[in-house]
C-alpha cells in the first residue's frame, strides 16, 4: 500500500518539478525530498505532531474512521510512504526531465491534452527510469524502521515490520529467526538494485 502511494505522490511532483516553468521548484523539491537526509525521529516526530490525536488531522480521521493513524496500520503505511517517497521523486523527476522536449511540444501543439501527453508521451519513453524509483521506493518502505517505530509503534500482528520483527528477534535472542528474516530482506534489496541498474543503464 504505502508503495503504491508512493508511486501516485511521488510521480505526479516529479511530472510537476520536471517543468522548467515552475515558480520555486528547488525549495519545492528540498522540501519533498528532506525526508531522505533527516534524522528518523525528527521525521517521527513531525508525523506525530501533524496525524497525532490531537491535531487535525489526526482528529478529522477519527471522526469519520473511528480509529486514530499513530498505533495502527493506517500509521505503519503512512510511515513507510514518507520514507520511501523522496526516492520515488527523485527518479521520476530525473526520468521524465529526460523526455525530448520537442516531443512534447509538438504534441501540445497538436491538440493533446496535458494529461495524454503525460499517458502517451512522457509515461512510455520515461517508463524505466519510473520503474527504477518505484522498485527503489519498494525497497525503502520494506526496511523502514525509525519512523515506523515512532508513528506505529512495533505491535506483533498489527504494525510491526519486517525491520522491527528482526529487531525484536535480535533483543529476544533468536538468533536464527532473525538471520532468516535479515537474509530475505538482504535478499530482496540486491534483487530490488540490481533490477534499478539494468533499468537505468543507458541504452546504446
Amino acid at each position: 500500500m504505502a508503495t503504491i502511494l508512493a508511486t501516485a505522490i511521488g510521480v505526479g511532483l516529479g511530472l510537476l518539478l520536471s517543468s522548467k516553468r515552475l515558480v520555486g521548484r528547488d525549495l519545492i523539491d528540498a522540501i519533498a525530498t528532506a525526508p531522505l537526509v533527516m534524522p528518523p525521529t525528527v521525521l517521527g516526530y513531525y508525523l506525530l505532531v501533524v496525524l497525532g490525536r490531537r491535531s487535525l488531522l489526526g482528529h478529522a480521521w477519527e471522526a469519520m474512521t473511528g480509529s486514530s493513524i499513530v498505533f495502527t496500520r493506517t500509521g505503519a503505511v503512512v510511515a513507510a510512504t514518507i520514507g520511501s517517497l523522496p526516492l520515488v521523486i527523485k527518479s521520476s523527476r530525473a526520468a521524465l526531465e529526460g523526455v525530448d522536449r520537442a516531443l512534447i511540444s509538438a504534441a501540445r501543439t497538436l491538440g493533446a491534452s496535458p494529461a495524454r501527453v503525460f499517458f502517451t508521451i512522457q509515461a512510455p519513453l520515461a517508463s524505466r527510469g519510473l520503474v527504477a524509483g518505484v522498485m527503489l521506493g519498494f525497497a525503502r518502505a520494506l526496511g523502514d524502521f525509525g519512523v515506523t517505530l515512532m508513528v506505529a509503534g512495533d505491535i506483533p500482528t498489527e504494525t510491526q515490520t519486517a525491520a522491527l520483527a528482526i529487531y525484536d528477534a535480535i533483543q529476544s535472542r533468536r538468533e536464527a529467526e532473525a538471520a532468516g528474516m535479515v537474509a530475505v530482506l538482504t535478499g530482496i534489496a540486491v534483487l530490488a538494485l540490481y533490477s534499478v541498474n539494468k533499468l537505468t543503464r543507458r541504452r546504446e
